[in-house]
């Protein structure tokens, strides 16, 4: 099958999902077309079975915005004609569904039909999407899908809430290659980032309100002041300025290290002992599971998807959004006792295998089918 992916290239969970799904189906023999602004930060490697192809906006001093979804769309017909692409896959409603559905029109005009599966991935539904100004164009954009698919139970029930819509929501959740984590690496290098007397705490984000970054600082301030450690932040974001500030005021700056934006996911879980994830809301929490795959018990909110990877007492502890002193109690209980952590680390890494990348690209390969017989 001939498939084209459209998400955002950025160091976001639904780009990086989109880009290692098309990876993945492009080891399963399909031709995997990426249709982006840039090449997907995920996407090492192009081959025979991977293309990118770039969609340039052209500056025109009329448009205060650039129309980036009239570049998506035209681009979109111009592959699909040139390439013979056979599906459309959109992660996003808007702009990715948007531009999808006027790429479908286009080439209706010229006798071809195309189906179009959308994944919803969250900030789409229950940020951007339940605005009043853009709550009709999603509405209309999902209802217009030939399949529509979410991450999660949780983010379907909010879709349905929030929306008008007509069909059925399959849940696909995400997923992380499993194989791929358990990697061992020889030069892991601990002693770069703490003594060998102090324990790995780490968070991953894009620093957005919705991260509650306040609350990772503070969750570790607790900890640290019984248990030696250190905290690894890694993500950019508009709230790195203010977790500094907050740093500075708690005098722990010197323990907590600001990697920024990064490639080495992998290698830097291989050596953390506990997962941060006090968010406000998450659709699903990609970066909990790829935690549990390394084996690193998650510390978070039970809030959304979370629940639904993040198993209380089993791979990690649920507390209610912003409840920081619960969840510092939580951490120190698997940080003070070896053998308790051991146990959440073997949990962590066993539920992370029902969702390996083996178990859900079938799932999606389903959907796609039914694509083709929705038309």
């Amino acid at each position: 099958m001939k498939i084209a992916i459209v998400c955002y290239p950025t160091f976001g969970g639904s780009g990086v999902v989109a880009t290692e799904l098309g990876i993945a189906l492009a080891a399963r023999g399909h031709e995997v077309h990426f249709i982006t602004y840039r090449q997907p930060v995920r996407l090492a490697l192009l081959g025979s079975n991977i293309h990118f192809h770039e969609v340039h906006v052209p500056k025109y001093p009329l448009f205060h915005y650039q129309p980036y979804e009239l570049a998506l769309s035209s681009k979109l017909v111009d592959m699909v004609k040139l390439h013979g692409i056979e599906l459309l896959h959109v992660h996003y409603a808007i702009p990715h569904a948007y531009a999808g559905y006027m790429a479908k029109q286009m080439l209706a005009e010229e006798g071809i039909s195309i189906p179009m599966v959308t994944t919803l991935h969250g900030t789409d539904i229950t940020l951007v999407g339940s605005h009043p100004f853009y709550r009709p164009a999603v509405t209309f954009s999902i209802n217009k899908s030939d399949v529509v698919t979410s991450v999660s139970r949780s983010l379907k029930e909010d879709t349905l809430r929030l929306f008008d819509v007509k069909g059925d929501i399959h849940v696909v959740p995400n997923f992380i290659d499993v194989a791929r984590c358990g990697k061992k690496f020889t030069d892991c290098r601990r002693s770069m980032m703490a003594g060998e007397d102090e324990k790995i705490i780490t968070h991953i984000s894009n620093f957005r309100k919705v991260k509650r970054i306040d609350d990772v600082i503070k969750v570790f301030y607790e900890v640290q002041k019984s248990v030696p450690s250190r905290l690894l932040m890694i993500g950019e974001g508009p709230e790195k300025e203010g977790a500094e500030a907050l740093c500075e005021t708690l005098g722990i700056p010197d323990k907590v290290l600001y990697l920024g934006n990064s490639n080495e996911i992998d290698r830097i879980l291989c050596f953390s002992d506990l997962f941060l994830l006090p968010s406000e809301t998450e659709s699903f929490g990609l970066v909990a599971l790829e935690a549990m795959a390394h084996g690193v018990p998650v510390i978070s909110s039970n809030t959304g998807g979370i629940p639904e990877v993040n198993r209380h007492g089993v791979t990690g502890f649920l507390s209610d959004v912003g409840d920081v002193q619960d969840m510092a109690k939580n951490a120190l209980k698997l940080l003070e006792d070896e053998a308790m952590l051991e146990q959440f680390k073997s949990g962590a890494r066993t539920e992370a295998m029902k969702f390996d990348i083996a178990q859900i690209v079938p799932l999606y390969e389903e959907i796609y089918r039914k694509a083709f017989e929705s038309r």
